[in-house]
């Protein structure tokens, strides 16, 4: 059970459901959904709804991809924005979205306001959560999700 008391799922439970049924509304091209228009404003096509979730104690929670540094740029990043996958009941698979800054350097922020925050990059990095383990869910505007950079090289640090 979730923060509140008397649910059977927990209204973060719920908004996950609906972040990806339109997420697979806009994979599945589908010319009469409604939630078409969500992500995909004009001069806009996309597929990610990013959010952000916070824990029981107003935490925001934070996962880490590329531990090792096994892939790509073999850098490890961490990371508080998050793409949903897969749903099972509230157990959610979610998907790591990297940050960059303007230049396209992966940065770690630990606030959604971070003034070096300019995108969001869609990973293969994935975790499993209980969606009951958290208090609050925050959409992000899509359009942060693989937003153009002004320079064409795109390189990584920390």
């Amino acid at each position: 059970m979730g923060c509140g008391k008397g649910h059977k799922n927990g209204c973060v439970c719920d908004a996950v459901q609906q972040i990806l049924d339109a997420q697979e509304a806009v994979e599945d091209r589908c010319p009469t959904s409604c939630f078409e228009n969500l992500l995909s404003p004009v001069n806009f096509v996309g597929d990610t709804i990013p959010f952000v979730l916070t824990g029981k104690k107003g935490d925001l929670f934070k996962a880490f991809g590329n531990v090792g540094g096994f892939a790509d740029d073999n850098l490890c990043f961490e990371t508080i924005f998050f793409r949903v996958e897969k749903l099972r009941g509230c157990c959610a698979t979610l998907s790591l979205l990297r940050t960059y800054d303007a230049a396209g350097e992966t940065i770690n922020v630990c606030s959604p306001c971070d003034d070096e925050l300019f995108g969001l990059e869609r990973t293969d990095f994935c975790i499993e959560v209980d969606l009951d383990c958290f208090c609050a869910i925050q959409c992000l505007s899509p359009s942060l999700v693989d937003r153009a950079l002004d320079v064409k090289s795109h390189k990584h640090r920390y």
